[in-house]
């Protein structure tokens, strides 16, 4: 999560202090992220720097030093929201890497690997799915963090299925050479060396 536009997005709705904006940006994800009030000023400085927020002029260093969006910061927070995270490259994921990683390890039992992981995936939506039972209701921003990461989660177990089934039909037949290499992939689906 970008700090830095959600905090822009919080001083859209008004002049905010430092602490008034983590307060208000831990509420609004769910409690799910906890921010630490130096980041905020941190980010504050870097946005006042860049013409984004300016802060009350009479007021002095500190908590209740008061901070507001500037028009620019507005186009800024408004062209955030528009505007699609660059997806095209996979992240850099550990479990991705894990699994690659044990594929090729001689041996490793890349089998089990994946099932250790799988199991621990299906612990975490158990969990995730009681905390949406007792509290999600009561909270729009915890609802929606918590259907994300079962989503995500569930998306992982997924993953983790087809490779194995994938993993496992590799065994059973010959080897064959490399299709194409990475490279040509990337330029194939639009991703940027």
């Amino acid at each position: 999560m970008s700090v830095r536009y959600a905090l822009l997005a919080l001083l859209s709705e008004g002049p905010k202090y430092g602490l008034q904006l983590r307060q208000e940006f831990e509420a609004r994800t769910g409690e799910v992220w906890p921010l630490n009030v130096g980041q905020v000023y941190t980010t504050l400085q870097r946005l006042e720097r860049d013409g984004l927020v300016e802060s009350e002029d009479d007021a002095e260093e500190g908590p209740q030093k008061g901070f507001h969006l500037t028009p620019e910061g507005h186009a800024e927070l408004t062209d955030w929201l528009r505007t699609p995270p660059d997806l095209s490259s996979p992240p850099r994921d550990e479990l991705v890497i894990k699994v690659m990683v044990a594929v090729r390890m001689p041996g490793a039992d890349v089998h089990e690997v994946i099932q250790v992981h799988r199991r621990y995936l299906i612990e975490l939506m158990q969990q995730w799915t009681r905390l949406k039972e007792d509290e999600a209701e009561f909270d729009l921003g915890f609802a929606l963090v918590v259907d994300a990461e079962l989503f995500r989660l569930d998306a992982l177990v997924r993953w983790l299925d087809a490779a194995d089934g994938r993993i496992k039909r590799a065994a059973s037949e010959p080897p064959r050479p490399e299709s194409f290499p990475m490279p040509k992939l990337r330029r194939r689906i639009g991703a940027r060396p």
